[in-house]
């Protein structure tokens, strides 16, 4: 199991989970941020920092945003595990769900 970004980080990326994840594996996209399933630790500390609450556990993620989980996995697929975010930067990319997508309002308050 692990935690998924979902369509509210969609042209936000505040980045506050990346500030509070013990073990850098919330990677930066051009659009939005992706957590690496396989470097996740499901310790949930991003999950609460999130401010337009884009975050859920895998088996909690809303039904209409089920396909986040498919876009976090595939969006590692030709990177591997790099081991930390920190040090990739920002990736040029983002997954086809999400550049399909139109540009997203900012939520008021951000």
């Amino acid at each position: 199991m692990t935690y998924v970004i979902a369509l509210p980080c969609v042209d936000v990326k505040d980045k506050a989970c990346i500030e509070e994840c013990p073990v850098d594996c919330i990677y930066e996209g051009e659009r939005m941020l992706y957590i690496h399933p396989d470097e996740c630790v499901d310790c949930g500390a991003c999950e609460p920092v999130c401010p337009v609450e884009a975050i859920y556990y895998e088996d909690d993620t809303p039904d209409e945003w089920a396909d986040y989980y498919k876009a976090n996995v595939e969006f590692f697929d030709d990177l591997g595990s790099p081991g930390g975010a920190a040090k990739m930067g920002l990736i040029p990319k983002d997954h086809e769900l999400i550049t399909a997508l139109p540009p997203q309002p900012m939520p008021e308050g951000l």
